[in-house]
């Protein structure tokens, strides 16, 4: 299933025709865009969003239960329950993605409408979802698909509630939201599994300079739960295609690896750099005190967002911490030719 854009704000109305565009028209179109806001008394730093490079803002392992001894009124405290400063980091954004486990414990609707939905549910209109193990707590997810795609409802902003996976364009980027559930035991991923083979043909027919690909569970992580080799299968098509990036979280760090092949084996000219952001605000978990091979920063004493700024072959990429913190990670990739 490949869906188009699906949100409703002014500003990413103007860049859903971006992404109809293409390449060059694009880029006009984004300047015509920038024009037609600012005629209408649309404010000018508005207007130039609307012709710059996409910015996306990421992270999973969000809210935490409403019933949770830390939650605290929706204030938290000092290394739980952050959802609500962690949100505060997307409002520069053009779209936002989770990484899955967006509501803690088991993704009930009655929790999502209480925790999630008052923090980075203000960001909903440009928001793609994708689900985690947590979500499966509750039978099908419902919660998580009532919440995103409205009650009751089989298709929408999440995906298929059969499948919930899907895939979108931002600017020029091709992005793909993917499902690894609870080990893929409920949604499977394997090679050969529906899921998989909808991989290969959506990439087969969305061969863009820039793709960029997010799920749950890492295929390689120095953090909680380690390596996950039932999402090889995945990565391996990713590389095939000559994908860039792939943004996970599960592990409750911060990590990030120098670009790899399906075989964890160091791959610059090639490679695909996977980005662990597992800060979104619940909990940390530990880091391996033996990190993986190719792992080149982590921490996990820091909540806060990866943002990606998509150009047109490259992307830059920067770490930013909830207030008060200072962590920061911060570079430049190029899209694989």
């Amino acid at each position: 299933m490949n869906e188009g854009p699906r949100t409703d704000s002014g500003s990413l109305i103007i860049e859903s025709s971006v992404e109809r565009a293409g390449n060059g028209p694009a880029r006009r179109l984004g300047l015509l865009a920038a024009l037609t806001l600012t005629a209408f008394g649309i404010p000018s730093a508005l207007a130039a969003r609307a012709a710059a490079d996409p910015v996306i803002a990421a992270a999973g392992d969000i809210a935490c239960a409403p019933s949770s001894q830390y939650y605290n009124g929706g204030n938290g405290t000092s290394d739980r329950c952050r959802q609500k400063y962690t949100s505060n980091l997307l409002a520069s954004a053009n779209s936002v993605l989770t990484l899955g486990d967006n509501q803690y414990d088991t993704g009930k609707l009655s929790s999502f409408n209480q925790v999630f939905d008052r923090t980075w549910g203000r960001f909903r209109s440009i928001m793609h979802p994708a689900t985690g193990n947590h979500e499966y707590l509750t039978s099908g997810a419902a919660g998580y698909f009532d919440y995103f795609n409205g009650i009751g409802n089989q298709t929408g902003p999440a995906g298929n509630r059969s499948q919930g996976y899907y895939s979108f364009n931002v600017g020029t980027w091709h992005l793909i939201a993917l499902n690894t559930n609870d080990g893929c035991t409920i949604v499977a991923c394997g090679a050969g599994s529906a899921q998989e083979k909808w991989l290969r043909s959506d990439l087969a027919s969305h061969p863009t300079t820039c793709t960029l690909a997010y799920w749950h569970a890492p295929r390689f992580s120095s953090g909680y739960s380690g390596n996950n080799t039932y999402t090889g299968a995945l990565w391996q098509d990713l590389y095939n295609a000559g994908a860039d990036v792939v943004l996970s979280g599960h592990s409750h760090d911060y990590e990030r690896f120098a670009p790899q092949n399906g075989s964890g084996g160091l791959e610059r000219s090639r490679g695909i750099r996977e980005f662990v952001v597992g800060t979104g605000g619940a909990f940390f978990t530990s880091l391996s005190s033996s990190p993986k091979p190719n792992s080149e920063v982590r921490q996990n004493n820091t909540f806060g967002v990866l943002q990606l700024t998509l150009h047109l072959a490259s992307y830059d990429w920067k770490f930013f911490p909830e207030s008060g913190k200072k962590y920061s990670d911060s570079g430049t990739g190029s899209c694989h030719a």
